[in-house]
């Protein structure tokens, strides 16, 4: 929850956490310590647990923020001769394409808009006609955007042609469905600090127990080798490398309270509602979101900046946050926006109390129409 020096964060993360996720960072463990073992043990397995047959696949912890979980997937999985068609519309697909092309491996890309969702009839066609490729790249939820993309038609597709499938679930894991016995990948990547609600400092790569193993020697980095780390956790169930001890422990609190909830149906059920709630209520005002509702995730929401001259959006985010929420500038280079969060420790009545404050940040302002 927010308090007097911390606000409600309607972001895509960091996000706000909830009180026992946030008290479980206050002890103190060693990275030898068999306390801290089991934690590790607890939250690979659960992790695993939530998508896929641990027979088939492991989980990889890795330090940092979710870009180096990608950037260790892609450099431990793809073969130095591999190419991959990394599927865009929008930046973190373009990322995922600079990480490949600083690795020196090969790569292609199929573009779309940032309105509009992977053209998977476009997939279908690239790879049929490029024997080439080896794997295929996607973002389920494109954060730049909110977009949803269309996840089980790129995995289908990507299967029809005997091609590999990571998936960036970044702003998905944890709320929006993925099995891999129904959508096949290879790999799905994501974070501590996104729909699982843990704080910020490592992410997590939960791939097929054989191709890790087998992509042994093939990382473009020490650090950054998944293959190699999971070695270390097989072979001692320890990080090679100095981890983040209180963000697992609180990560496996965010777990326990993840499950509490519901798992992915219950959790993505509350941001749901969250979205619902605040799409209805900005549009009630006039605001105008940047995508159709069959097309927007229920994670963050893009909304066009009004056009009357009074709106200034500095001006707009240092009134809200005075009022106790923090949202984020859009992300886009074709209109000006701003982003809403709906995960976190966030519930429809904190956007019923945020869209009240919207409407009195218009009124004072003297904003006559938020319409863009």
């Amino acid at each position: 929850m927010a308090t007097d020096t911390a606000p409600l964060l309607l972001t895509p993360g960091p996000l706000t956490t909830a009180d026992s996720t946030r008290q479980a960072m206050t002890v103190d463990f060693g990275s030898r310590d068999e306390a801290f073992i089991q934690i590790n043990r607890e939250v690979r397995e659960g992790l695993v647990a939530l998508c896929a047959d641990p027979a088939e696949y492991s989980c990889v912890l890795m330090q940092g923020s979710g870009t180096f979980a990608v950037e260790a997937t892609f450099g431990t999985l793809l073969p130095r001769d591999g190419k991959a068609l990394v599927c865009i519309n929008g930046a973190y697909g373009r990322r995922i394409t600079q990480m490949i092309e600083i690795m020196g491996r090969s790569v292609v890309t199929l573009v779309n808009d940032e309105t509009e969702p992977t053209d998977v009839a476009t997939l279908d066609r690239m790879l049929g006609e490029d024997s080439s490729i080896t794997h295929v790249a996607a973002v389920y939820c494109e954060t730049t955007t909110g977009m949803l993309n269309p996840i089980q038609a790129i995995a289908d597709v990507t299967a029809k042609h005997g091609r590999e499938l990571i998936i960036d679930a970044m702003s998905a894991f944890g709320a929006l469905p993925l099995k891999a016995a129904k959508t096949p990948f290879q790999a799905v990547v994501a974070s501590s600090n996104k729909c699982l609600e843990g704080v910020p400092g490592f992410g997590y790569c939960i791939a097929r127990t054989k191709d890790l193993q087998a992509a042994a020697g093939n990382a473009h980095s020490l650090s950054l080798d998944l293959s190699a780390q999971l070695a270390g956790f097989d072979k001692n169930a320890q990080w090679r490398f100095t981890p983040p001890t209180q963000v697992i422990a609180a990560f496996r609190e965010a777990l326990r309270l993840h499950a509490e909830e519901g798992g992915v149906e219950g959790r993505g059920g509350r941001y749901r509602t969250n979205c619902k709630t605040l799409v209805d209520g900005l549009r009630a005002l006039g605001f105008e979101t940047l995508l159709p509702d069959e097309q927007q995730a229920p994670i963050i929401v893009t909304v066009r900046q009004p056009a009357d001259p009074n709106f200034d959006f500095k001006r707009f985010y240092d009134a809200l946050r005075e009022q106790g929420f923090a949202i984020y500038p859009g992300k886009l280079t074709q209109a000006p926006t701003f982003r809403v969060g709906c995960i976190g420790q966030v519930f429809p009545a904190d956007l019923e109390r945020f869209v009240a404050t919207v409407k009195e940040v218009l009124t004072a302002h003297e904003i006559a129409s938020a319409a863009p």
